[in-house]
């Protein structure tokens, strides 16, 4: 058996679950690439896959992940993983994800490539599910990640195969979704994705930003800790440049000596 995630915080909590199931018990592959955001056009061809990591390696210049971008090759993850679908004849893929459009995103852009080994290939979508917190409250959570690893073993019921109308209808959402200009997408329920304007989450960075200046990495903690939806904090930084660029902000630090000298204000008028 063999288990897919999105973002390296589940693989974590999901290894500790497969430790208390032997039955679950296999091999963990992330996809690493956040396709919430970020050009998709022809991004299975060689053109657009390279536009895409050119588009990465510009939101990381100066970032703590700016080295990362050479340990990022989903299409090599996913060669490897047909490769072995296609000599372990009796290996099942499950496919684990959250209710939000990063896990979504992935799971578009991974099912489309697997149509071959329908049957084979199975998704756990805890959409809208309620589990126990570690206080034992009910929550909702929206990320894996969120998850109790003993809770996990309850959601492993939810296991089911990907359906042949699945495999026919969802990569053909998935080209839609690819061939609009967005460059961030939004998960509006289920599986349902949205393309949104660059600046969509514009609003929350200033709505933690004033006249005094504030280090980077505090605002991207106040914001990330209050926005209703998730992006990365790279990509929230991107953003932050290009809003100092349009003249609404300040960036006043030396980049190349990384986050922690940057800081932020909003621009004083004259």
């Amino acid at each position: 058996m063999l288990h897919i995630v999105f973002e390296s915080a589940n693989v974590k909590v999901l290894q500790t679950a497969l430790e208390l199931d032997e039955l679950l018990q296999g091999d963990i592959i992330e996809i690493k690439d956040d396709y919430a955001v970020g050009p998709l056009g022809d991004i299975y061809q060689t053109e657009g896959y390279q536009q895409r990591r050119d588009w990465w390696q510009q939101v990381l210049e100066f970032s703590p992940y700016e080295n990362q971008l050479v340990m990022v090759d989903d299409k090599l993850t996913v060669h490897q993983l047909l490769n072995r679908l296609t000599e372990e004849k009796s290996l099942e893929v499950w496919i684990w994800m959250g209710q939000n459009a990063h896990d979504v995103c992935g799971y578009y852009w991974l099912m489309s490539q697997l149509k071959d080994f329908a049957g084979r290939i199975h998704v756990l979508y805890l959409n809208n599910l309620p589990f126990f917190n570690e206080k034992g409250h009910i929550f909702y959570p929206t990320h894996l990640h969120e998850i109790q690893p003993k809770e996990f073993l309850k959601a492993k019921k939810l296991a089911r195969p990907i359906t042949l109308s699945e495999f026919e209808v969802d990569p053909d959402e998935w080209k839609k979704i690819c061939s609009e200009n967005s460059l961030v997408r939004f998960l509006e329920g289920g599986k349902k994705l949205v393309g949104k304007e660059v600046d969509f989450f514009d609003k929350h960075l200033m709505n933690h930003i004033s006249a005094d200046a504030q280090k980077l990495n505090k605002l991207l903690s106040t914001t990330l800790s209050k926005m209703p939806v998730q992006t990365g904090d790279a990509f929230l930084v991107w953003r932050l440049k290009a809003m100092a660029e349009a003249g609404k902000i300040n960036l006043v630090g030396d980049w190349q000596k990384g986050w922690k000298e940057i800081a932020v204000q909003l621009l004083q008028k004259a």
